[in-house]
């Protein structure tokens, strides 16, 4: 169990999240990238709500306010139960939902991308600008994974 945990989770794991993030992304035109980085500024948790100081939660890895429940169930034209069931212990479900909410601002946005993640979050100035600084922060953390594992690059010799 040990060596389990330490090597990670499962290439099937790995292949299903993959896959969930990318038909959420298709599903909705979303970069597949801003929808991890939501996942990693969000920091839900599959099977876990997290309770907010306005006696609301959020349900899940992309922490779906229990506010988009009647919403998100008409998208997927459910009953609410159904939509928060799916929301709490469907990872694919959860990022769909996310992915539609995230479009949803967007478009509300009029096309304007930032201002659209920021609808994600809250449409209140003061949040919005707290929470574009956390994906900002996020992004920046990304880039220096990806530039401590892949390393300088050859630079190809002049004329060949």
């Amino acid at each position: 169990m040990a060596g389990e945990l330490a090597s990670g989770p499962s290439d099937a794991r790995v292949a299903m999240v993959t896959e969930c993030i990318k038909a959420a992304a298709t599903a909705h035109r979303l970069p597949p990238g801003v929808l991890m980085i939501l996942l990693n500024v969000e920091g839900g948790k599959l099977g876990r709500v997290s309770q907010n100081t306005n006696d609301t939660v959020d349900i899940g890895p992309m922490q779906i306010n229990q506010i988009w429940i009647p919403a998100v169930a008409r998208h997927w034209r459910a009953g609410a139960a159904a939509t928060r069931d799916a929301l709490l212990n469907s990872f694919c479900a959860n990022v769909e939902a996310g992915a539609w909410i995230l479009r949803t601002g967007i478009d509300e946005a009029r096309g304007d991308f930032w201002e659209g993640v920021a609808f994600y979050h809250s449409h209140s100035p003061e949040h919005k600008a707290t929470y574009l600084r956390a994906v900002l922060r996020q992004v920046v953390k990304l880039q220096d994974v990806v530039a401590r594992n892949t390393g300088p690059r050859p630079v190809a010799a002049a004329g060949g």
